[in-house]
């Protein structure tokens, strides 16, 4: 029966095959039901036999998946750039100089990019386990508007498959009009791997977000959120968070460096309320 399985498989490569789902599916099925009688009938499988049964759930998976459109493929890609482009931005220690530290241990450093400006790298611990802080993160994203006042709005444009999402986010003016209302479309993407959660994201062009009256259409990115469990203490995360934002406009860079540095630091504290009432509720 397995060689005839193959052989069904094998015949989905042909161009007027591909489209039978149907097919796709039974031979997928098909094939995972053959390894299972063969793991029965030995005293172990083999690694090869459980390599390619991981591989034929992910496919049955797969086949159960939307097609993305040229569009949302796009938007995907952008996305893997920003998370790839953040993390060579963070992987390179060299050349980081200190803007700010709190008594807390809150740091925000900063280093200037020839392709990219200056760049902005808050390092935080925060007192709540890893899945806790990336629900509030990124489940929770269109309610950061409640807890955080640098944040007017976070609206959600448009879902990607399972990593990826459109936003529309319009930050709150500044003390004393500093800096006006701006307002931002993203594309972002998160990705869970072991212990670690990245959200990365960058600006993009959205058609059903035309620049809105009465704010400037900034741009943010590469830009991206670390998360690791603290080393020995699970129940504390550390947060690496890469701010790289240009806020058009005639602003003095002096001003721009000021508000960005605080910006991180005032984001750490209010993060750390909203958790600790999350919590609290919760309990």
């Amino acid at each position: 029966m397995l060689p005839a399985t193959f052989k069904l498989c094998a015949a989905i490569s042909y161009r007027h095959l591909r489209n039978m789902t149907g097919l796709r599916r039974q031979a997928a099925v098909a094939i995972s039901q053959e390894l299972s009688k063969l793991a029965c009938h030995s005293t172990g499988p083999s690694t090869w036999i459980n390599q390619v049964r991981r591989r034929s759930s992910l496919l049955s998976s797969r086949l159960e998946e939307k097609p993305f459109s040229e569009m949302e493929m796009s938007y995907i890609k952008q996305g893997e750039e920003a998370l790839q482009k953040s993390l060579s931005i963070l992987g390179d220690q060299d050349g980081w100089k200190t803007e700010t530290v709190v008594d807390n241990g809150d740091k925000v450093l900063s280093k200037v990019l020839p392709d990219v400006g200056k760049v902005f790298r808050l390092e935080v611990v925060v007192d709540q386990p890893l899945d806790v802080v990336y629900g509030e993160l990124v489940d929770n994203m269109e309610q950061m508007g409640d807890w955080n006042p640098n944040v007017k709005e976070v609206k959600i444009l448009q879902k990607i498959g399972m990593d990826t999402v459109i936003t529309h986010e319009k930050a709150a003016a500044t003390p004393g009009n500093i800096v006006g209302p701006r307002d931002f479309v993203s594309v972002r993407c998160s990705k869970r791997r072991g212990s670690t959660c990245v959200l990365a994201g960058m600006s993009t062009k959205y058609g059903a977000m035309p620049e809105q009256e009465g704010f400037i259409r900034a741009e943010n990115g590469p830009t991206c959120m670390i998360l690791r469990p603290l080393p020995g203490r699970p129940s504390q995360t550390k947060l690496t968070w890469l701010l790289s934002i240009d806020l058009k406009g005639w602003l003095p860079k002096t001003i721009i460096n000021q508000v960005l540095s605080q910006t991180q630091v005032d984001f750490a504290n209010h993060l750390r309320k909203r958790l600790a009432r999350t919590v609290a509720v919760n309990c």
